[in-house]
């Protein structure tokens, strides 16, 4: 059975022709393509373990999410949610976790041990799905979907507007006189799509390629 586009993921080869098809819309997105070339896949492997992680990486660096994020590794074996959730507060704390991390991964952890939430089920299930059912855990918003949909589910239309390096990226690109706003980025990149995931891995590429770019930075 074919699947809709929307539901395709993305592959070395449909990255390709999605360069090419926002290199001819987006004279500023070839001149990235021209200069630095294709961007990176990134991609991760779907489950608990990475959507654990992007939470983790909710309003901080992603090197300071990952850094809390191998320490866990290091006290949980295998990350699965049964096992996460043997891990006290105190633990957690040790770990790096603020409250607030604390109170969204768990609950994640909780509503998949109970079988509330399955994500290998999501993985073949629309945006719309997707999104509804992710977004009824406390701690999970659109930024966090978008990322999941984007890197571990490879949709190849998902635009996490609400990332900051992502605006940051645009209003240089742009030449914009302020940031633009999720709302102005989601009107100014319509003409991107079905392509905006591969517009927004050109924009991290042409973030990352700025030597006073530590790591990416997002928000919720």
């Amino acid at each position: 059975m074919t699947q809709t586009p929307e539901l395709e993921s993305l592959t070395e080869e449909s990255l390709t022709r999605g360069l090419l098809v926002l290199a001819n819309l987006d004279s500023d997105l070839a001149r990235i393509l021209e200069t630095l070339g294709s961007p990176p896949m990134w991609s991760r492997e779907p489950g608990f373990a990475t959507l654990l992680c992007i939470i983790l990486e909710q309003q901080v660096s992603v090197a300071a999410a990952r850094a809390v994020f191998n320490r866990l590794c290091g006290v949980v074996v295998s990350l699965t949610p049964e096992n996460f959730l043997t891990l006290d507060d105190v633990q957690l704390r040790g770990i790096g976790f603020s409250r607030q991390k604390i109170l969204y991964c768990r609950g994640l952890a909780n509503a998949m041990a109970s079988g509330q939430l399955d994500l290998s089920k999501l993985e073949s299930m629309d945006e719309i799905t997707i999104r509804t059912e992710l977004k009824r855990l406390k701690g999970i918003g659109d930024w966090t979907v978008d990322i999941y949909l984007l890197m571990a589910l490879q949709r190849p239309d998902v635009f996490p507007k609400g990332d900051l390096a992502i605006a940051i990226a645009f209003q240089k690109l742009k030449n914009l006189a302020t940031r633009p706003t999720p709302v102005q980025l989601e009107a100014m990149t319509q003409h991107w799509r079905p392509w905006r995931a591969v517009a927004a891995r050109l924009l991290w590429h042409y973030y990352l390629s700025n030597a006073n770019a530590k790591s990416v930075t997002v928000s919720q």
